[in-house]
């Protein structure tokens, strides 16, 4: 199982809600500075209009230059003016210093905003963090119109005022919000659901149609809706799925009237080949009496049916396996008893080296008749394209590889009976090796005729597999072929349609 955030609906699902936290984050941040700024500004105009008017009103009652009582006058006069503001009022002159409260040291006023007073004739302005909270400094120069004189006075009027109230309404802004920060990022996180379950729901039914294609459903359409790319691709997919849908149909077509073919002329072939099989069988008998050119001529037609024969035979049971036609007939057997009767009837017991367990010792539920066809064709084999010792073995097995791992699962878990067809001679080619059970195939391509019908191994696997077990061919490392044949012990996993043997 893939993790969630792995696939397309958890990586979609991360984007749009990544945007819409951002989008929403972004909005309450701008909202909230936009606020703030509006609030502050605000109030920091009013205290500058209202101070510079009190300053005003003062400045024409102020000897030039003025003394510390004029100073402490000033101070005082302007912090009364605005009782319900709690300002702190400083005035200097030069070395002299007058505040509205005594014993006030205004440890608000720093170097930077005396000097810039002192060199302006405009409001300088600051905002400055106390233990108390947040303060507005507002520093002011007084200016006189005597004639005469310098504009320029060097009084300097000096503010402090709490923003406790602003302070407030900036607190209140953010605890609001952060309350429709909340909502808004749900609703965004609402709105990413449906906007990922909208782009999904067509790739879900993608997904669920092109599986249904894997399972042999060719005939599976997608509906289209809209004009997007998805409806795009939902429309190639359909016209994809027809053609697909045409071309396996026609194959199978074409497959199933080369099996009806092959069958069919098989099936006819049987008939002659009974009698020339008869015909043959009465000139070898009469062979001794016929001229030396003749006996060969008889004897090479004999052979020759023969082959034919078993040929036809091959490709009858070949046409039902294709056609899902072979069954099994299962009995409850002595393996190497059963071994033991296949070298012997076709008289390939003192031929054959064995390593088989004892009378009883390994019993299996097996077809017997495909179970021979299956060991005296490997046999077979080995005996014509290897060479002599050949060795034929019979043991007993949890899985049906040496490594113990085996291709196919233990449908009964009761283990397997492994076969193994040992040869002497040359091996099998690098480049023949995984074509060994395909039919008809040769390693020599110049070579036109075979002394089997070139589908034996074809048949053996067929066997084997109809058994739910194994085959496969290797080479050994000390020389010579080696086939593996691994069958379950208990029931078979054959066709449905298997019949019991009694």
């Amino acid at each position: 199982m893939k993790p969630p955030l792995r696939g397309l609906r958890g990586r979609l699902l991360v984007a749009f809600v990544l945007v819409a936290a951002v989008a929403t984050l972004t909005t309450g941040a701008l909202t909230f500075r936009e606020a703030r700024t509006g609030v502050l500004q605000q109030s920091q105009d009013n205290v500058i209009k209202r101070l510079r008017y009190h300053v005003n009103a003062l400045a024409a009652g102020v000897s030039y230059p003025p003394t510390r009582p004029d100073l402490e006058w000033i101070a005082a006069e302007v912090a009364r003016a605005e009782p319900a503001q709690n300002w702190r009022v400083l005035a200097t002159y030069r070395e002299l210093r007058a505040t509205s409260t005594p014993q006030d040291r205004f440890t608000e006023l720093t170097p930077a905003m005396r000097s810039a007073v002192s060199s302006r004739r405009a409001a300088v302005f600051q905002r400055v963090s106390t233990r108390g909270g947040s303060s507005l400094v507002v520093g002011l120069p007084v200016t006189f119109e005597t004639p005469g004189e310098h504009p320029a006075s060097g009084v300097a009027v000096f503010l402090t005022v709490p923003q406790t109230g602003e302070q407030g309404y900036v607190d209140a802004l953010v605890a609001a919000i952060g309350r429709a920060v909340l909502p808004a990022l749900g609703l965004a996180v609402l709105l990413a659901l449906l906007a990922a379950r909208g782009v999904l729901r067509p790739v879900r039914e993608l997904r669920r149609a092109t599986r249904r294609i894997a399972e042999g459903h060719l005939d599976t359409r997608l509906a289209i809706n809209g004009s997007d790319e998805l409806a795009d691709l939902s429309h190639t997919f359909n016209e994809t799925a027809a053609a697909l849908e045409g071309s396996v149909a026609e194959l199978r077509r074409m497959e199933a009237r080369a099996r009806r073919f092959v069958a069919d002329v098989s099936h006819e072939l049987r008939t002659p080949l009974a009698a020339m099989s008869a015909v043959t069988d009465v000139l070898d008998e009469d062979a001794a009496g016929l001229t030396p050119d003749t006996a060969t001529a008889v004897r090479l037609i004999s052979e020759e049916t023969v082959k034919l024969a078993r040929l036809v035979d091959d490709l009858m049971e070949i046409s039902r396996f294709d056609a899902g036609a072979a069954a099994l007939q299962l009995d409850d057997i002595d393996l190497a008893e059963s071994l033991r009767r296949t070298l012997a009837a076709r008289a390939w017991l003192d031929t054959v080296d064995t390593l088989l367990p004892e009378p009883g010792e390994l019993r299996g539920r097996v077809d017997p008749r495909r179970l021979d066809v299956v060991v005296a064709n490997l046999v077979g084999n080995a005996l014509r394209h290897g060479a002599r010792p050949v060795q034929l073995l019979l043991y007993a097995r949890e899985s049906p590889d040496p490594d113990g791992t085996g291709e196919s699962p233990d449908p009964d878990g009761t283990g397997w009976a492994v076969i193994e067809v040992r040869d002497s001679g040359p091996g099998i080619p690098a480049d023949v090796l995984p074509h060994v059970f395909d039919r008809f195939y040769k390693s020599d391509t110049a070579r036109t005729r075979t002394e089997g019908s070139g589908l034996g191994l074809s048949i053996t696997a067929e066997n084997v597999h109809l058994h739910g077990g194994t085959v496969r061919a290797a080479n050994r490392a000390e020389g010579g072929a080696v086939f593996t044949v691994g069958i379950p012990l208990g029931r078979s996993l054959g066709q449905p349609r298997e019949r019991e043997g009694s």
